[in-house]
Formats: C-alpha cells, structure tokens, sequence
C-alpha cells in the first residue's frame, strides 16, 4: 500500500502524474496541477472509474462519493488524496 498520508503535496503529485501516465499513456511532461482530466487528458467517465479504483487498490482506502463527484484536475486528484485520513 501507498502510504498517502505521508507524503507531501509534491510527492503525491509526482505520485499522481507516474500514476496517469502509466494508466493512460500520458506524457508526465505534459501534466499539470490545473490540467483538466476530461478536457485535457481525454479521460472518459469509465476512465474515471478505472482511476479511483486503482487509487483504492493501492492506497488501501477510497474516494468518498461526493469527493468524486468533484474531481476535475490533477490538482484535485492531489487534494483529495491529501485529504484522506489514517483509518
């Protein structure tokens, strides 16, 4: 498991941008804290999906809801990730 957690904001968007660039092919170059998933990354719903799933497998904890609801950017992948606490 990823400790999240413990990580720093920069840490966990380094984490963020290997992780999109894994999944989706993605030139980490290229990704930014205010990339848009949809409109600049060309991530569909089911992509979405696939992301928090995967952020489930490896942190060991998942997204609330209504925090998914609200992701839009990379930055807010950060966030949210920054935002989980130890259970």
């Amino acid at each position: 498991m990823v400790a999240v957690t413990e990580m720093s904001k920069d840490e966990l968007f380094a984490w963020v941008v290997d992780l999109l660039a894994e999944m989706f092919e993605l030139d980490k170059s290229s990704l930014t804290l205010d990339s848009n998933l949809y409109a600049d990354l060309d991530i569909d719903s089911i992509d979405a999906v696939d992301l928090a799933v995967k952020l489930k497998q490896l942190t060991g904890r998942g997204l609330a809801p209504e925090v998914f609801k609200t992701i839009r950017t990379v930055g807010d992948v950060v966030d949210a990730l920054s935002g989980m606490t130890v259970e």
